[in-house]
C-alpha cells in the first residue's frame, strides 16, 4: 500500500500499488487522486504532499507574471501526463505563498524541487521541456 495525499482537499490515501492506482480516487472528497495535470496547491496541501506522500513530489514554482513560468507551464503539464502515477506534480504560486517560497530558498522561478521521503531531492531552475523535466525528475528520484 501506498500514501497518496489528494491535491484537491489535503486527505492522505492508502492505494495499492498497480493499474488501480492511476484511476484512484479520494476517499475524503472523491475527486481523482492523479489527473495528468498538476494542481496548483497551497502551502498547507504541498507540506502535506512533502511529508506523507510515498512517492517522490515534483513542485513548479512559479508566478503569474512570470513570461518563462508561463512558457513552461504546459511543458510541466505534459510531464505530468507521462509521469504520473510514478510521482505527484504540484505547483506553487510563489505570489500567493510568499512564505513557504522564502522558507524552501526560492532565488528565482521557474524553479522545480523534487521531494523524496519528506526531503529535497534535487531542484532545477529555468524552464525546460517536458522530456527534458520527465528525465531530469526520474534521474533525481533515483
Amino acid at each position: 500500500m501506498t500514501n497518496i495525499v489528494c491535491s484537491a482537499c489535503g486527505a492522505t490515501n492508502r492505494i495499492g500499488v498497480d493499474k488501480a492506482m492511476a484511476r484512484g480516487k479520494c476517499g475524503r472528497c472523491g475527486k481523482a487522486l492523479f489527473s495528468g495535470t498538476p494542481a496548483d496547491v497551497p502551502a498547507a496541501i504541498l507540506e502535506k504532499q512533502i511529508a506523507k506522500s510515498d512517492i517522490p513530489v515534483l513542485v513548479d514554482v512559479w508566478a503569474p507574471w512570470c513570461g518563462p513560468c508561463r512558457v513552461m507551464g504546459p511543458q510541466f503539464e505534459a510531464a505530468a501526463r507521462a509521469a504520473e502515477p510514478e510521482m505527484r506534480f504540484v505547483k506553487l504560486n510563489s505570489d500567493d505563498n510568499q512564505a513557504l517560497a522564502g522558507q524552501l530558498g526560492i532565488r528565482g522561478i521557474p524553479t522545480m524541487i523534487l521531494f523524496k521521503n519528506g526531503k529535497e531531492a534535487g531542484r532545477v531552475s529555468g524552464a525546460m521541456s517536458s522530456t527534458d523535466i520527465v528525465n531530469w525528475a526520474r534521474q533525481t528520484a533515483r
